[in-house]
């Protein structure tokens, strides 16, 4: 399947609001030697990074949630959220 980093950004903007909502910084690249997409938040202080891989991106182009990165953009989510109560 082929697309370009900026559709891939956008569908996952869109699947997970929470990104603009909680002022999340997102960025992601490509790694070839791993076979997936580096994909990085942060806010504050709280950084996570974590690996989407090709297989995962292509399912989530086509509309199908990428439930590891939903997980951990939940967990990341739950973490900032806790320290600033």
């Amino acid at each position: 399947m082929s697309y370009t980093q900026a559709v891939l950004e956008a569908k996952i903007m869109a699947m997970y609001p929470e990104i603009k909502e909680h002022g999340i910084g997102f960025s992601m690249d490509f790694d070839d030697e791993e076979g997936a997409w580096i994909i990085n938040f942060k806010k504050a202080a709280h950084e996570l990074t974590t690996h989407l891989k090709k297989e995962d991106a292509d399912e989530c182009i086509n509309g199908v949630f990428c439930v590891h990165l939903g997980v951990q953009m939940g967990e990341f989510v739950d973490n900032f959220e806790r320290e600033e109560v």
